[in-house]
């Protein structure tokens, strides 16, 4: 049971590097500004239950710690603070002095963890209005409802601020806050998830997860300074990953964009006496002999795959066909459907429902039918490569984002896609085309899957760090 708190006057002490280290005005418990240190006499150990203490029960030690070291419940190093209502009213203000966060500020964060988001501010005003919770400065604050658990982000405030009941806080009492910031990190907050329909974390289930202590501050700080210190050079290398992997999608566009001016096959021209006005503005209809999109009516789908794949939208992605979410049809199903629409290869499909414009070529000999959400166009004679290629292209995409039509999804329709202007030169230069992209966009995307690698591994590296660091071995 814990001590009654016995007020004295503040006292100091001063550590190996000379630093003054304020103590707790308390004997038995540690405040936030006192960074978890106890009285003087008892040397910087902690309290094992501070007051307000979740009721004792047995802790089921994960690991063995170092000596010195205990497991205490989370819920005894600090308390949790839950977030409260934001009235839509009082949402937008940017220049009042309380930040008010909701689970989106969580991505607003520096490379230590300090929100930085003031998307959303209020007033002592507002603040009395709405009755919330003002949360301290130095609380660690995380999601506590709906699919953004899974995202398993931590931040820290830097001022008192307010969050939304979407959100939760923890404040140390007991520890150093970085110390706790850090090993929160190190656990997923999913996995403690009820099992609803909408995924949630109970304060109480929180309050009982075993919590690593040093027996001290100073090592508590140790620990941090070596975890910081780790971190900010990997954090170096993930911020050129990440600027490769980032600057992707602008190099493609690039390089499509010469492609389709010309500019990339303007040699080619020359050398093989082509004149730089050979080029042709067609409609997409006017270069096919078939465009038309998949089953309208709902096909009678089958749970075991049978030899017939029936694609939708979600499996055409920019340059293949996903088939690790995919449904099936039988035989009868499947030649029913190709009455209408009977994707081949050398066929292009596009994606015209939800995620409209992504554009593959069919390479495979697999037998597919599509459901509306997926069109299909069957060229003259061009190369279908190219024209896929083309689709990509920036000029084409805006076709596409001006013509889609937008209701609760946004839908391409036929009559747009036949309508869609692209640039058609001959077959030759086209093959020609086709042979430098591929090329070009290999490389590129070795260089972009080499950039992920990287930031995967960091990422591994990150939680090997944080594993060995609460478990004494930094």
């Amino acid at each position: 049971m814990a001590k009654k708190a016995c007020h004295s006057e503040p006292v100091s002490e001063t550590n190996k590097g000379g630093e003054s280290l304020p103590l707790a005005r308390t004997s038995s418990l540690a405040t936030p500004s006192s960074g978890g240190i106890r009285n003087k006499s008892e040397r910087m150990q902690f309290q094992a239950h501070p007051r307000n203490a979740p009721v004792d029960s047995p802790i089921e030690a994960p690991y063995e710690l170092p000596e010195g070291w205990k497991w205490e419940k989370w819920g005894n190093v600090g308390r949790f603070i839950s977030g409260n209502g934001f009235k839509e009213k009082f949402q937008g203000f940017t220049n009042y002095n309380i930040p008010f966060y909701k689970v989106g500020s969580l991505k607003f964060s520096d490379s230590t963890g300090f929100l930085f988001d003031r998307t959303n501010t209020i007033n002592d005003k507002i603040l009395k209005e709405l009755k919330a919770t003002l949360i301290p400065e130095n609380s660690i604050i995380f999601a506590k409802i709906g699919e953004a658990i899974r995202l398993n982000r931590r931040s820290i405030n830097s001022e008192k601020c307010c969050i939304d009941n979407n959100l939760m806080a923890f404040l140390s009492e007991n520890c150093d806050y970085k110390y706790a910031f850090f090993w929160s990190k190190s656990i997923d907050l999913y996995n403690y998830t009820n099992a609803t329909t909408v995924p949630a974390i109970r304060k109480s289930d929180l309050e009982e997860i075993p919590f690593p202590l040093p027996p001290t501050l100073t090592e508590q700080q140790r620990i941090v300074n070596r975890i910081e210190t780790m971190f900010a050079k990997l954090d170096q290398a993930q911020e050129k990953a990440q600027t490769v992997l980032d600057s992707f999608e602008t190099r493609k566009a690039a390089i499509l964009h010469k492609a389709f001016t010309g500019e990339l096959t303007a040699n080619w021209r020359k050398e093989n006496g082509v004149a730089d006005d050979s080029w042709e503005e067609k409609c997409l209809g006017e270069i096919s002999s078939k465009i038309t999109d998949g089953e309208h009516s709902t096909p009678k789908r089958v749970d075991d795959f049978c030899g017939y794949y029936l694609l939708s939208a979600r499996n055409i992605h920019n340059g293949e066909i996903l088939l690790d979410d995919v449904d099936y049809v039988a035989k009868e199903e499947y030649e029913r459907i190709r009455k209408r629409c009977n994707p081949e290869k050398r066929d292009i499909l596009i994606s015209c429902s939800g995620s409209v414009g992504r554009v593959c070529v069919i390479q495979d000999e697999n037998k597919y039918v599509m459901v509306r959400s997926a069109a299909m166009v069957k060229l003259e004679k061009d190369n279908p490569f190219y024209v896929a290629y083309m689709l990509q292209s920036f000029n084409v995409q805006q076709q596409i984002e001006r013509t889609k039509k937008q209701s609760c999804q946004a839908n391409l329709f036929l009559g747009a896609i036949k309508e869609l202007e692209i640039p058609v030169p001959s077959i030759a230069e086209q093959q020609e085309i086709v042979r430098i992209l591929d090329t070009v966009l290999e490389r590129e995307s070795r260089a972009k899957e080499a950039s992920q690698t990287v930031l995967d591994q960091i990422a591994l590296l990150k939680k090997s760090i944080l594993a060995r660091a609460f478990r004494g071995e930094l």
